[in-house]
């Protein structure tokens, strides 16, 4: 099932790249493993993927230790404070920041390790009040405050679309993410650069790669549905 499922995410996505006039090397994906056993990983592992995405801080502590050490953990569900000492050293990117307290925190834990920590600053594009995120007219502020710190780099933008039946409803939140980071990107400081855009989802990544996206994080398209209970 996962080697099928994975095959097929890769045939839309280089559909998707041959609509965009975009090339294959553009796009990473994220597979989203929160709530799947070591074992899926280790088969997703087998099948080649080295990329994987966790929502918890917990799961990525667990799995670090459990899988081989050249999988690159990336962050990209809402992050603790309390929490960042644990995975500082461990992700390759935090995908999920959207306050200067949390900036602040993976600095001062960063700079314990000695380590440079690559973040994206998470939008709020379609102002949902049950997400988190900094709204767009914030973002900016938000990067040049937190541009100061020496321990962090900002490699660009993270967004979490709403969920809709019809995926093209979405299209409108990941050009405004693209053009935000064009505008942040004017005035971007030497640890500020605006190259990596991750938005889309299994829902909707076709839409997000036409639009612009670097990075997407496909969970159920791979792994199938979750189990919460």
């Amino acid at each position: 099932m996962l080697k099928h499922n994975f095959e097929a995410v890769e045939e839309k996505i280089q559909a998707a790249c041959k609509r965009a006039g975009r090339k294959r090397e553009e796009i990473t994906l994220i597979a989203v493993s929160k709530t799947k056993p070591v074992e899926m990983l280790q088969e997703a592992y087998n099948l080649g993927n080295r990329i994987f995405g966790e929502n918890k801080v917990q799961e990525i502590v667990d799995k670090y230790d459990a899988l081989p050490n050249d999988i690159s953990w990336h962050m990209i569900g809402h992050l603790q404070r309390n929490k960042v000492k644990y995975i500082i050293d461990k992700v390759t990117l935090i995908h999920s920041v959207d306050s200067l307290r949390l900036a602040e925190t993976i600095e001062k834990e960063a700079a314990k390790k000695g380590i440079t920590a690559d973040i994206l600053i998470e939008v709020n594009a379609a102002r949902e009040d049950t997400k988190f995120g900094v709204l767009p007219e914030k973002a900016e502020e938000l990067v040049s405050d937190i541009s100061s710190l020496p321990h962090i780099r900002i490699k660009g933008l993270m967004t979490i679309a709403p969920f809709v039946d019809n995926p093209e409803e979405n299209r409108i939140y990941f050009q405004r993410l693209r053009n935000l980071a064009v505008d942040i990107g004017e005035n971007k400081s030497d640890n500020v650069t605006m190259g990596v855009l991750s938005m889309g989802m299994t829902n909707d990544y076709e839409i997000a790669i036409e639009e612009g996206a670097t990075m997407i994080r496909v969970g159920t398209g791979l792994f199938g549905a979750r189990d919460y209970r």
